[in-house]
């Protein structure tokens, strides 16, 4: 047994009483928290010392609600999000081309649709910047793509291609295709032609840098809340890299497309279950479902219209979800149900409801992912429920607010991710980042969640300062909630005597001024009591 005394620190434990001094590790585990001079004593002498020079520990993050491959792709691809206007995009895709000798499909993220007048981007556009090669642009939200018309033809997408279900191709006035590909349009299309001619050594490629970072950042476990066999195959292959120790925790939901047709949904459903059951390389404990769009793009679905006068219809018809949600449930599977819209987290709760009734009685915990604008007593039912708040604090950042705010267009807007009522009705409350549509930076999530201001633009002013937490229960959600909202509450999340060895630490201390966050950096990240970033 290794045993090793972390001493001189301040320990934010996510428990009671709050703060230690020192920790004990013995192996993978923490034997002891507390005062230093309790720790020494309980190390003894032939123990390994390490002294963090006064700087603060606190529980490895878990980022609840990710995608680990888009991540890992994002983080070599051409970063829109910086641009506010159309001619600072084009600026940045000719500039990638210039760097692109070789000619292939140049691909880009983060774009925001008030960067564009109007909100209306077109393939003309980005022709203007870059037309002698396919351009796939995806929307910070990662709900919709913006191509150029080489994309257009490379998709074989013409005015006959129909849309498809919970989907829709953009078009002009004479019923030309645009180059915008709304919700599961950007999925059967442009994604599905990405992963067609992505090759095994880019996707490996992808997973390191995804790895890498999230160590950078002191996240020591994830949940992937969009996997698949592409993303299976490559951390398997990671897997086994590393003689079958991944140096970050990985959990999955399964992602379950509505085909239109029950028994193709439910042949996804027992798929994974069947993975679930194996419990490979990476720990596959659920499926994860779609129900609607975004709010920025109009597509998330709600019980009033938006501003412009449309709205949207959701993704999955309750009497195609149910069934789905039934079966997953009666297999033991956690079911994760993105609902952005009102009317999609009631929709949402129906489901589970039912499913709860029709299964009896047995242990569980749903979520529902997002919650950006959910019904008055929306908070209550889930705690009814024992459904989980998946929530992003960094999607409230106030420098992507205006145009969330402006297509609602209301008093909507005042109850926009209102973290407080899920604490206040007793709800699990479990903090991510849904990265790569926001960034994974836990250190910045955690700013937004404490002041509601802009960790992209400092300048900006906070949004809705009331719906801030204190900053220690910001953490906890992110840390200890986030680990309880995958079941693993009873074993790691928090920094106390039989869990495992996971903490971050940083070299400042932002509990007096959260502001500090925005500098204050990861100087290590140790995983099941190995350094695995830093030290």
């Amino acid at each position: 047994m290794t045993r090793t005394l972390y001493r001189n620190a301040r320990v934010f434990t996510a428990d009671r009483p709050g703060f230690a001094e020192a920790l004990v590790v013995d192996d993978a585990r923490i034997a002891f928290v507390g005062a230093e001079s309790d720790a020494a004593a309980q190390a003894g002498p032939s123990a390994a010392s390490v002294d963090l020079e006064g700087r603060l520990v606190l529980p490895g993050f878990v980022d609840a609600h990710t995608h680990l491959l888009m991540t890992g792709d994002a983080l070599g691809q051409v970063g829109l999000t910086p641009a506010r206007t159309l001619a600072e995009i084009q600026d940045l895709l000719r500039r990638a081309r210039a760097e692109n000798d070789a000619g292939a499909p140049l691909r880009g993220r983060g774009w925001l649709f008030d960067a564009v007048a109007g909100g209306r981007p077109t393939a003309a556009m980005i022709d203007e910047a870059v037309a002698d090669v396919p351009v796939y642009l995806d929307a910070n939200d990662y709900h919709s793509c913006w191509v150029n018309s080489a994309a257009l033809a490379e998709l074989g997408i013409t005015r006959e291609t129909p849309d498809p279900i919970g989907g829709r191709i953009g078009r002009d006035v004479h019923g030309e295709p645009d180059g915008m590909l709304y919700e599961t349009a950007a999925q059967r299309f442009a994604w599905a032609h990405r992963d067609a001619t992505t090759t095994d050594a880019q996707r490996d490629a992808s997973v390191e840098r995804v790895i890498a970072a999230y160590l950078a950042a002191g996240v020591t476990g994830v949940v992937d809340m969009a996997f698949d066999e592409h993303g299976l195959a490559a951390f398997e292959r990671a897997h086994a890299r590393r003689s079958g120790a991944l140096p970050l925790r990985v959990a999955a939901h399964w992602f379950v497309a509505n085909t239109g047709d029950d028994d193709a949904n439910l042949a996804q459903v027992a798929r994974a279950a069947e993975l679930a059951a194996e419990q490979g390389a990476v720990r596959v404990v659920g499926i994860k479902l779609v129900l609607d769009g975004t709010i920025d793009a109009c597509t998330a679905a709600m019980r009033d219209p938006y501003a412009n006068g449309s709205n949207a219809e959701p993704i999955w018809p309750a009497e195609r979800l149910g069934p789905v949600v039934a079966a997953a449930d009666a297999a033991g599977l956690q079911i994760a149900l993105h609902a952005i819209g009102d009317a999609a987290s009631t929709m949402a709760l129906d489901a589970i409801e039912q499913a709860i009734v029709a299964n009896g009685s047995r242990p569980r915990r749903h979520r529902i992912e997002h919650l950006e604008y959910a019904a008055p007593g929306t908070a209550e039912r889930m705690a009814r429920l024992g459904v989980t708040a998946s929530m992003q604090p960094v999607h409230a950042d106030p420098a992507i607010f205006a145009n969330w705010a402006t297509q609602l267009g209301d008093a909507r807007t005042e109850r926009g991710f209102a973290w407080r009522e899920y604490e206040e009705a007793g709800a699990l409350l479990a903090f991510s980042t849904d990265a790569p549509t926001a960034p994974l930076d836990a250190l910045a999530n955690m700013y937004v969640a404490a002041t509601r201001a802009s960790a992209l633009d400092p300048s900006v002013a906070a949004v809705h300062p009331q719906h801030a937490l204190p900053l220690d229960r910001a953490v906890a959600h992110a840390t200890r909630d986030a680990a309880i909202s995958v079941g693993d509450g009873s074993w790691r999340g928090r920094l106390a005597p039989g869990f495992a060895a996971d903490f971050a630490v940083i070299d400042a201390d932002p509990f007096g001024d959260p502001a500090a966050l925005l500098t204050t950096r990861v100087v290590r990240t140790v995983v099941d009591g190995r350094t695995e970033f830093g030290g």
